[in-house]
């Protein structure tokens, strides 16, 4: 049940950094600072204060940063493969005590994959929201972005399995929202083709 939690957890907060990449590790140091959590040996940096005021700054800069048009846009190009890593390591930082080629195995697969495919799903969304509202819209998606990541962040870590079934269904509607635009995508570049 022990490795079901901390898979729960880890893959919650992987996907919660496919929201904003800085809230989970941020709220994760706060709370290994304070001993609520226990993170892997390699990861015990996290739970330090240079740590912790290190995570705020990059925080603030991140949700601002989304605050503004045309950068938004730009900081979904370089944020996907920044949130797979990420994912992938906070994934792994909850695995410690297992095999390592288990636990990056198991944190590369659920963990990037989720923060990777929730990642793509918000930058697919701003981008339809840029398209329709000239950018105006994202201000919106770009809040509610970074409640989504400090609420799935806090539900992991007090409630992991229930986490855990937050994240697979977000997961369900993220990929079908994504298939369906990549495959829009694809027709619409066949009919121009032919």
């Amino acid at each position: 049940m022990e490795i079901l939690i901390a898979i729960c957890l880890g893959v919650t907060l992987s996907a919660a950094c496919g929201f904003r990449i800085f809230i989970p590790p941020l709220i994760m140091s706060g709370a290994a600072l304070y001993g609520d959590l226990e993170l892997a040996s390699e990861f015990a940096w996290m739970g330090t204060p240079v740590a912790l005021i290190t995570f705020a700054v990059a925080t603030v800069v991140e949700i601002t940063a989304y605050f503004l048009p045309v950068v938004d846009n730009l900081l979904d190009t370089i944020e996907i493969p920044v949130a797979i890593t990420i994912g992938t390591a906070i994934s792994g930082s909850m695995l410690g005590d297992v095999d390592p080629v288990l636990q990056w195995s198991l944190a590369a697969i659920g963990g990037g994959g989720t923060a990777g495919t929730v990642e793509g799903f918000t930058s697919v969304t701003r981008l339809a929201s840029t398209g329709m509202t000239g950018g105006l819209g994202n201000v919106i998606i770009s809040t509610i972005e970074a409640l989504s990541a400090t609420v799935l962040t806090l539900l992991g870590l007090f409630v992991p399995l229930l986490a855990g079934v937050v994240v697979l269904f977000i997961l369900i509607v993220a990929g079908r929202k994504l298939i369906r635009f990549f495959t829009k995508k694809r027709r619409d570049r066949e009919k121009v083709n032919n």
